[in-house]
This record gives C-alpha cells, sequence and structure tokens, in this order.
C-alpha cells in the first residue's frame, strides 16, 4: 500500500531557500516535496509503500534523514511524523 508520509525537523536556525530547495531535489526520487524556507523547521512530504503505517513512518524517516544529510541540512530532531494511507480518503497527498 502506498502512504503520504509527513515529517518535520527542527532545525534550530532560520533556512534559506537553497537549502530546501537542495532538500526538494533529494526527496524528489520518492515523489517528495519540501517546506521550510525562512523558518526553523524544515520539512517533506514523501510517499513510500510499506505495510502499516508505523512501517511507513520507519521507511520515510529513513529516507528523509538521507536526504537531509544528503542536502546538508543541521541535524536535529523530528517534530512531526504523520502518514495517511491511499485508502484514507481524498486527502491523501500521493
Amino acid at each position: 500500500m502506498r502512504w503520504s508520509v509527513g515529517l518535520e525537523t527542527e532545525a534550530g536556525r532560520a533556512l534559506s531557500r537553497q537549502e530546501v530547495v537542495e532538500l526538494a531535489d533529494a526527496v524528489a526520487p520518492y515523489d517528495g516535496i519540501a517546506t521550510g524556507i525562512g523558518t526553523s523547521r524544515y520539512g517533506a512530504q514523501l510517499v513510500v509503500h510499506a505495510g502499516s503505517r508505523e512501517e511507513a513512518i520507519e521507511k520515510a524517516t529513513r529516507h528523509f534523514t538521507e536526504a537531509a544529510a544528503r542536502a546538508g541540512l543541521p541535524d536535529g530532531p523530528i517534530v512531526r511524523a504523520e502518514a495517511l494511507s491511499e485508502d484514507e480518503g481524498e486527502d491523501w497527498a500521493g
């Protein structure tokens, strides 16, 4: 099943447009979009295949963490993680 997973990390400082563009490029293989320009948090919405909500969040977190590292973003705690399956209705973002 496909899941749309939203994650957000506390960066501890304001992020530049270029940094978030780098993150967007890094999450693109997962049908991802990135957020956080000018804020102290950055995030992404990724699409993953998983058998459960917990597996989807775990898989997306791994991809997100790797993408943030490739983008050179500061490591920080994940402060939001949400997952919605494609079966859960019209709010699904896949």
